[in-house]
């Protein structure tokens, strides 16, 4: 059995998807390389298949009809033999020696007969046109070199989240909590991280700058612009992470709280976009999502709305849309997202 299943969802991906394959291969026989074609229309299918003929150990070219990025991951996790899972775009990388550093850690709980169900380590902005590379680092909230619970965690302070770049799950908890990302959504990434969270109950951390997360290609889906476009299926995904995890029935105070502000975040984004956009047709779709969650939990509706950032971003009139804006403007700058 391989230590390491890595998913790569690739869609038109010919002009850098290599990129991305070669920053993995260094993982060797420890590790096998799904290469996800999602109905790509240009040379993305011959690339995997010829990385496949070369790789025949490591590397699987699957073929399918074109279901979005969660298919491709479903795909990945039907597919996977790895002991753990990890999800790479096929615009992104890995630091090498990083990577090494995972796949030793992996190695020695293997041997040690042990086993987590989450590995975090960290991940960095690769952001273009930027000399400085903002890292998301959680030295600070988390023990290093340890297995641990929630129990163990400090606080995550505000801008702080575990994302899709940051973590990889044990295979088998995947599939034990039933994760299938819905087809033909962009941004399940959440859902991926968010939906799993609850049945974790063993993590190490490793404090290695692992995942580079490219941003600045002008057709990226987290662009904004087309996020705003692409807004529907933003909010269907906002949605999905209310209905799938009731909080309420999370017990851990830790946990809880750590979903709830990573629902928080993206509940934010969701209202800032369809504020951005400046048409009365997503404003009204503004106040239907925030109808939305007060309909299907009001408790949670309070903590959303009369939190300092649901408090910003919910101030009345077209200065209050304003002050919202800006306060996200900041945070962009801050944290360095898009």
């Amino acid at each position: 059995m391989k230590l390491l299943s890595v998913v790569i969802p690739c869609y038109n991906s010919q002009d850098y998807m290599k990129y991305c394959i070669e920053s993995l291969l260094p993982g060797g026989e420890d590790v096998e390389l799904l290469i996800v074609n999602d109905g790509s229309v240009d040379k993305t299918a011959n690339i995997a298949d010829e990385y496949a003929k070369r790789y025949p150990t490591i590397v699987k070219a699957i073929h399918q009809e074109n279901g979005g990025h969660g298919e491709a991951v479903n795909a990945g996790i039907r597919h996977a033999s790895g002991l753990y899972f990890k999800v790479v775009d096929s615009d992104d990388w890995v630091d090498i020696r990083a990577y090494l550093k995972i796949l030793e850690t992996l190695r020695d709980l293997v041997q040690q007969e042990k086993s987590v169900d989450m590995v975090i380590s960290n991940f960095v902005y690769e952001k273009e046109g930027t000399r400085y590379k903002k890292v998301m680092k959680y030295d600070n909230v988390l023990p290093e070199g340890t297995i641990f619970t929630w129990n163990d965690i400090k606080s995550f302070r505000k801008g702080q989240y575990i994302l899709m770049h940051s973590v990889i799950y044990r295979t088998q908890l995947l599939r034990d909590c039933g994760l299938e990302l819905p087809k033909h959504t962009f941004y399940v990434d959440n859902l991926y991280v968010y939906t799993p969270l609850e049945h974790v109950k063993s993590i190490i951390y490793v404090n290695v700058d692992f995942y580079r997360y490219f941003i600045g290609r002008e057709d990226q889906s987290v662009q904004e612009n087309i996020m705003i476009r692409r807004i529907d299926q933003q909010i269907k995904v906002n949605k999905l992470m209310i209905e799938q995890v009731d909080l309420e029935k999370v017990h851990h105070p830790m946990l809880r709280d750590y979903m709830l502000r990573h629902l928080e975040i993206v509940t934010v984004v969701s209202t800032i976009l369809l504020i951005r956009s400046g048409t009365a047709e997503n404003l009204k779709k503004k106040k239907e999502l925030w109808l939305y969650i007060k309909n299907n939990d009001i408790e949670l509706y309070h903590s959303l709305k009369y939190g300092l950032m649901g408090g910003l971003i919910n101030l009345p009139g077209r200065a209050g849309r304003s002050i919202s804006v800006g306060a996200y403007k900041i945070s962009q700058r801050l944290v360095g997202f898009n």
